[in-house]
């Protein structure tokens, strides 16, 4: 197997990071002090739209898009999975990269469901414009009432009527659902309590002005907003959407959930290693600038261990996402055991690293990497909020052992 990004990838990836170290880095505290100042954080700042714009004018712009739909259209950049992944890891490294490239999450998660499962209507009144970058999105799938880490637990309902389907439930972790210019959500729920467990359920777009539809509050994690994107808690009273928001027909939404989730957990891996990454430079930086007790903090305490594992650790997920990647691109659609493994390896293991090096990141700055003063407080809320998102460890780690047993189950 060869990781190696192609010649395509190469360009992009160096085109990109030029891009983020000459228009988006230079920016971002500026960026994050005026939206914590501003009355209403809840805003889109000019600062983003003129970003979005060169970036788009550079090409430089939906480059999640699967590599077939890009050919076939010629949109995007026609990258692979693994072609892909370091320009993720660029893009994870700042607050603003995903969005400048319109590449954010949820909205590639749900572009890619258009795509995959949606019909002609449904991508021309949604798709065009979210990868146009002029609307967003959002995902209702979480439930507060019931233990979500068992997405068969779903007790929000998808009722045919007629020509409509009536939808009723409670949702919450509905991230993007806070930005101004989120006009859609992706509602998953129940239509058919007796079919098999994985036909039971559908995905509906649910229009944000859509009568029953109420945003009941912003929620947030660690202390965070995540404004203007945020995760919110939606009801839905006796919402009515016609028959044709459900996407590819009743019963569908268990076998589109496994669809999306493939290359989502790749991207946010990715994006999570681009923050690592800048973690450790930022605690390298500081353990070298810094004194205490007549020495460099890097030369106190075990520092230069740990940021030796810290290397390690970032290095060794890189790989496995790579690998994880390539197996995504070159195995069968069908998603072998192989495949489902190592996405939930991946899964299990990258964020719990981000976790622990954007702490000791946070450790080596004292105080202040407690602060909004250093990105590293909000980092590391992501990293820890996505030990959950996308199914939380356990459910991963369950997943993997079950493959690993099967073979020796006569045993058993």
């Amino acid at each position: 197997m060869d990781f190696t990004p192609s010649a395509r990838s190469a360009e992009y990836r160096d085109k990109v990071a030029e891009f983020i170290a000459t228009e988006i880095a230079p920016t971002e505290a500026d960026y994050l002090r005026a939206l914590h100042e501003a009355k209403d954080p809840w805003v889109v700042l000019p600062l983003v739209d003129e970003l979005k714009a060169k970036a788009r004018e550079r090409g430089l712009w939906n480059f999640f898009l699967p590599k077939a739909y890009s050919e076939e259209t010629g949109e995007g950049a026609g990258l692979s999975n693994v072609d892909y992944a370091p320009l993720a890891e660029h893009m994870g490294r700042h607050v603003l990269g995903p969005e400048v490239f319109n590449c954010n999450a949820p909205d590639t998660g749900n572009a890619e469901v258009l795509i995959h499962y949606g019909s002609e209507q449904q991508k021309q009144r949604w798709l065009r414009p979210l990868l146009d970058g002029e609307i967003r999105s959002a995902f209702c799938m979480t439930e507060p009432e019931v233990a979500s880490s068992d997405a068969t637990n779903m007790a929000a309902t998808v009722v045919p009527d007629g020509d409509e389907v009536v939808l009723n439930g409670r949702k919450w972790f509905s991230t993007g659902i806070g930005h101004p210019r989120c006009e859609f959500v992706i509602f998953m729920g129940l239509a058919d309590p007796v079919a098999h467990r994985h036909a039971r359920h559908s995905m509906v777009i649910v229009p944000k002005d859509t009568p029953g539809f109420t945003v009941e509050r912003m929620l947030p994690v660690f202390g965070y907003y995540d404004e203007p994107y945020g995760h919110g808690e939606v009801t839905f009273d006796d919402v009515r959407v016609p028959k044709e928001n459900v996407i590819a027909g009743l019963g569908k939404g268990f076998e589109i959930a496994q669809g999306r989730l493939g290359p989502g957990r790749i991207h946010h891996c990715m994006r999570l290693i681009g923050l690592a990454e800048r973690g450790l430079e930022m605690a390298i930086t500081r353990a070298m600038d810094r004194t205490a007790f007549g020495k460099p903090l890097v030369n106190l305490g075990g520092n230069r261990e740990r940021i030796a594992r810290a290397r390690i650790a970032i290095n060794q997920a890189r790989l496995q996402v790579l690998h994880t990647a390539w197996l995504l691109d070159t195995q069968s659609n069908a998603a072998p055991f192989d495949i489902v493994s190592s996405l939930s390896q991946i899964k299990a293991s990258v964020p719990g690293m981000a976790e622990q090096v954007i702490d000791m990141a946070i450790q080596l700055h004292g105080g202040g990497g407690l602060t909004n003063d250093f990105p590293l407080a909000g980092a590391y809320a992501g990293a820890r909020s996505l030990r959950m998102a996308d199914g939380p460890d356990e459910v991963h780690l369950g997943v993997i052992s079950r493959i690993e047993l099967a073979p020796y189950k006569e045993r058993a």
